[in-house]
C-alpha cells in the first residue's frame, strides 16, 4: 500500500515514514505545498497524510486539489492546531480523518489501515473471494483453507489486484504502487512479470482459479467473472 506524507517538520516526517515502512507501507514524503501538488497530480496513493500548516501553502488547498482531480486517495489531516473549526473545515473539505499533534504513530497506522479497509474492502477485517481468504491485519492468505506462502511484494500485489478486480491495470501503475514513484525511471518491467507469474502459480497450486489475465500491450486484470 502506498502512502504520501505531506509534513514540513522533517524530523516528524522521517519518523512517520520510518514507522510506516516498518509496517510494510510504501512511503513517499514531501516537505511543502508545491511538491505535494506535483505528487498528487502525477501519482496515485492509497492514503495521503497532510499537515494543514505548510511553509508555502495550506493543507486544505491540497485536499481541494485532490477532490478537483477526483483522486480516490484516503486523506488524514495532521495538525498542531486544536481548534474545532480546523477539524470541521478539514472534514468538510473531504478528509477522512483528523489527528492532532502530538499523536502516537501506532494510532496513525491504525487509522490508515481503517481507511484502506473502508475504501477498498467495504470495511471488512477479512477479505473473502470464493476460495481466497485474506487477513490484512495478520498479513495471511489462504486458498481453500490452505495457507499461502507469499513474499511481501506478492502479498501487496494480490491486495492491489483485489482492490481493483475486473479492472485493467497498466504495468506502470502496478509497478508504481509496489515500488514507489521512482519506478518511472526504469527501462523495463520484466521484474514485475516474475512477481505476477509466481503469485499466479502459488494460487493455482493450492487449487485456486487462474484469476490474473494478461491484457497484451497494456498490463493485467484480476478477473472474477
Amino acid at each position: 500500500m502506498k502512502i504520501l506524507i505531506v509534513e514540513d517538520e522533517k524530523e516528524l516526517s522521517d519518523s512517520i515514514a520510518f514507522y510506516l515502512r516498518q509496517e510494510k507501507f510504501n512511503c513517499e514524503t514531501v516537505l511543502n505545498y508545491s511538491d505535494a501538488i506535483e505528487k498528487i497530480n502525477l501519482y496515485n496513493y492509497d492514503v495521503v497524510v497532510v499537515d494543514i500548516t505548510l511553509p508555502d501553502g495550506n493543507g486544505l488547498e491540497i485536499i481541494k486539489e485532490m477532490k478537483k482531480i477526483r483522486s480516490n486517495s484516503g486523506i488524514i489531516i495532521i495538525s498542531a492546531k486544536q481548534a474545532l473549526d480546523d477539524k470541521i473545515s478539514g472534514l468538510e473539505t473531504g478528509a477522512d480523518d483528523y489527528l492532532t499533534k502530538p499523536f502516537h504513530l501506532s494510532e496513525l497506522n491504525a487509522r490508515i489501515k481503517s481507511i484502506i479497509r473502508r475504501r477498498d474492502f467495504d470495511g471488512n477485517n477479512e477479505i473473502v473471494l470464493d476460495e481466497l481468504k485474506i487477513d490484512p491485519e495478520r498479513l495471511t492468505v489462504k486458498v481453500n483453507d490452505q495457507a499461502l506462502n507469499l513474499t511481501r511484494k506478492e502479498y501487496d500485489l494480490l491486495l492491489f489486484f483485489l482492490a481493483n478486480k475486473n479492472r485493467v491495470l497498466s504495468k506502470e501503475s502496478i509497478a508504481e504502487h509496489l515500488w514507489g514513484d521512482n519506478i518511472d525511471l526504469v527501462d523495463s518491467f520484466d521484474f514485475l512479470y516474475s512477481h505476477i507469474k509466481n503469485l499466479r502459480k502459488k494460487i493455482m497450486e493450492k487449487g485456486g482459479r487462474d484469476y490474473i489475465q494478461t491484457v497484451y500491450g497494456i498490463g493485467y486484470k484480476f478477473s472474477t467473472l
